[in-house]
Formats: C-alpha cells, structure tokens, sequence
C-alpha cells in the first residue's frame, strides 16, 4: 500500500475541472427555471443533488486510486454488455452533444458581438478552438485553464447572486425540505436534484484523478477533499443561479425559455434592470460556463474513449495469442512452458503517463465530437436521433450508479477500500432516483411519432 500523502490544497486538480464540466448552460437554467417557478422552496434539493454527485464521482475516484484500474476496466469485468451499451451510448450521446456544446458556447459571443457573424459560425469557431486546444496541450495545461475560467464563473455567479439582494430569511427556510404546492412537484424536484451538474463527467472523473498523477491508495485523502471542493463549488453556482432565478424572475413573474436561450434573455433582463455592463459580464459568465462544459467533455469523453479502444485491442490480443497456443506448452516437451507475456502496465497509470491523449483514439473521438454536429447546427437536429439522445443520456446515471456498487461491493476491489454502509446508502439512492428520472425520460418521448 503506498504511504498516505496529507491532504492538501495545493493539490486541487480534477475536482476543480468536474465541476466546470458538469455545470453546463443547461443546468443553469434548470436553475433559474426553479428559482423562477418556485422562489426559495427548493433550495434544499439543489444541495442534496450536489451530494448525490459527490458520493458517484467519489465512488469513481476511489475505483481507479484503489484497483490501479480504470473505470471502464471495471465495467469490462461485468459483461460485453457494458461495452456495447458504451459504444452506442458514447457515439449517439456525442454526436448531439457536440452541436449543442458549440452553439450553447457561440450564443453568447453572438450575443457580445453581435454585428460580427452568425451563430452557426460562432458555434463552429468554438468547436474549432476546443479541437485545437485538446488536441495540443496534455491535462496540465488544460487543469490550468480550466481553473482560470471557473474563477470566471464563480465571479459572475456570485456577483449576481449578490447584486440581486437575496431574501436570506427565505433562503434558509428553502433549506427545509418541503416540496412545492403544484402538479408533478415530485419529478420537478427528482429532476433538479438528479440535474445538478451530472453527466458522463461524473465517470471521467477517476480518469482526471489519473491524469493529474493520481494513481495509488496514497492520493485517497487528496482525492477525496477534491471531490468534496468539486461539489461545493457546484453548489455555489447552482444556489447563486436560484436566487437569481428567484428575485428577478419569481418575485416579477417572468418566464424565461428552457434551453440556452433562455440565459440570452435572462441577459436582456439584467441589462434593462442593472446595466449593460451587468447584461456583459453576465454574458462573459455564460460563455465561461459552456466552453468548459466543451472542452471538458472534449478531454474528459475522449480519454474514456481511448480506453474503451485500448481495452479492445489488449483483449483481442490475448484472444489471439490463447487460439495461438491455448495450453502455453509445447506437446513434445512438456516440462518446457513458453514464458507468458509481460503484464500489461497498470491502467491508471497508462493514463497517467500521457499515453492516451497523444492516441489516435483519443483524437479520433475529439473529431467526432467537432466535425460531424456541425451538420446539425446547418440542418437542425434530426427528431428520432434526438429521442435516442434523450433516452441514452438519461440511462447513463442509472448506469454509473449501479454498476459502482457492484464494483466496490465485489472482490474486485480490495476489501479496505469497498462500500461501507453510507457510501451504499447514497449510491443506492442515487441509482433509484436516475432510474426514476430515465423512466420519466423514457415516457415522455414522443414514441407514436417516432415509429
């Protein structure tokens, strides 16, 4: 067991780089949406949501410092299920996503300048200078700037929760748990709790923790205060966006649109009640938000891609050299063994070693993720695709909780290092509620149309 190494902030990394990922334009206006429809009353579900995340990245984190594995190493050892359920989802989730990461980070530029050009072409600028900059620079650089532009959000956010003059009173009676007086308060509530900042970025999680050098039971504690500031830090942007949501759109009865757009009109909001440099400085925050949610993914999915790739060729290979010489003896000479192959390294420090983003699956999938949406930000976004989207999106949490707990409870993981009893607790309820959610999801897809 390698020696515990003190906890410490100076080593802050990946959590850092979670959570400007996961906290996307989307997730800020979910936000606002609730502040808007219901003041204060769910603030409390908001905070529970960033506990439920901690408890999935730590739990990703922990699988890859204790095992000296990766995640998708694990998955592998529960069934080729797993790796088609991957594939599928990783190739459909990222062509879409990819359209929508662009134009969510060209809106507010176009918003900034807008005389310059079209959204279209600000959306594929974006993508461009995320390929580009992934492409080029290891997870040092890309920590770093990762690092300054949430400095970025958390600076707007926090302004604007303060500029708005929240009702505190009202806030900390938001912190009881009580669930708003209005038909399907419950999913509304399951939906922000299981919205806060979550998606694949949970699971390159442990993969972040590898790339920062992070590779043994040593990086536990370390790792584990950088998940708790991870999520700490998401809980500010989300709480600063429900007061937002809750004095400026609440108390005047303004609806906003769901989506991106509806940040360019909280924009205009602010600009006709603060000013435009208010309107402005909002909307440097908003380009903040959803080109780290961009380039995130573009590292973050790309790194699990790459492993995914390596795991398949490491498999085969072994196939091939086991239909070779099935029995690894020679028949003649049976006190003679052919030597076994060398062990392959460790995956987690494949990944830390750099191997994987100078691959060629690694930029294979960051083209994916570029080039192909760009025809949908041309052609708008084909309707049963985008079902599939929705659906496999809201299968992947379910997924990831699951499977965790089968990980940390089984003999894969070293017996220290498994679940105890508050870590099953919240990965269990944490599985129920996206199996909730992805039902939900399921059932409001507009299958009739879609056959």
């Amino acid at each position: 067991m390698a020696a515990p190494r003190k906890s410490s902030w100076k080593y802050i990394g990946p959590g850092i780089v979670v959570a400007a990922t996961g906290v996307g334009a989307g997730d800020l206006v979910a936000t606002l949406i609730a502040g808007s429809n219901f003041g204060y009353t769910l603030l409390w579900a908001a905070v529970i949501g960033c506990l439920v995340k901690i408890s999935l990245a730590e739990a990703a984190g922990r699988w890859h410092l204790s095992t000296g594995r990766t995640l998708f190493d694990g998955w592998a050892s529960l069934g080729r299920w797993t790796s088609w359920f991957f594939v599928v989802y990783v190739v459909i989730w990222g062509f879409v996503y990819g359209a929508a990461a662009m134009s969510s980070s060209g809106l507010p530029l176009q918003a900034l300048f807008p005389d310059v050009m079209d959204l279209k072409w600000w959306a594929i600028l974006t993508g461009l200078v995320g390929l580009v900059f992934v492409w080029f620079n290891k997870y040092a650089v890309f920590e770093k700037v990762m690092t300054v532009l949430v400095g970025v959000m958390f600076v707007v956010t926090v302004y604007l929760a303060i500029r708005v003059t929240p009702n505190l009173g009202e806030a900390f009676a938001g912190l009881l748990p009580v669930l708003p007086d209005e038909k399907d308060s419950i999913l509304n509530t399951l939906g922000l709790i299981g919205g806060v900042g979550g998606t694949i970025t949970l699971a390159a999680y442990g993969y972040w923790v590898n790339a920062k050098g992070w590779t043994n039971t040593g990086w536990m504690k370390v790792m584990r205060l950088d998940n708790r500031v991870a999520y700490i830090t998401t809980g500010i942007f989300v709480i600063a966006m429900l007061f937002v949501g809750a004095e400026i759109l609440h108390s005047s009865n303004v609806a906003i649109a769901s989506g991106d757009k509806g940040l360019i009109q909280l924009g205009d909001i602010l600009e006709d009640e603060y000013g435009t440099a208010t309107a402005k400085f909002f909307l440097i925050g908003f380009f903040a938000t959803s080109f780290t949610s961009l380039i995130g993914v573009w590292h973050g999915v790309s790194l699990m891609f790459a492993d995914f790739v390596e795991r398949l060729r490491k498999d085969r290979a072994a196939s091939a050299a086991q239909r070779t010489n099935p029995q690894n003896t020679t028949s003649d000479t049976p006190d003679i063994t052919t030597p076994a192959p060398a062990p392959a390294p460790a995956s987690g420090e494949e990944v830390a070693s750099g191997a994987h983003e100078k691959s060629w699956p690694f930029r294979a999938y960051l083209l994916w993720l570029t080039f192909p949406p760009m025809i949908l930000l041309f052609e708008g976004q084909p309707f049963r695709l985008i079902i599939l989207y929705g659906v496999l999106g809201a299968a992947f949490l379910p997924f990831l909780a699951l499977t965790l707990v089968w990980l940390l409870n089984s003999s894969r993981t070293p017996p220290e290092w498994r679940n105890g009893l508050l870590s099953n607790a919240m990965l269990t309820i944490a599985g129920l509620l996206f199996v909730v959610l992805c039902v939900k999801q399921i059932w409001d897809q507009p299958w009739a149309d879609f056959f």
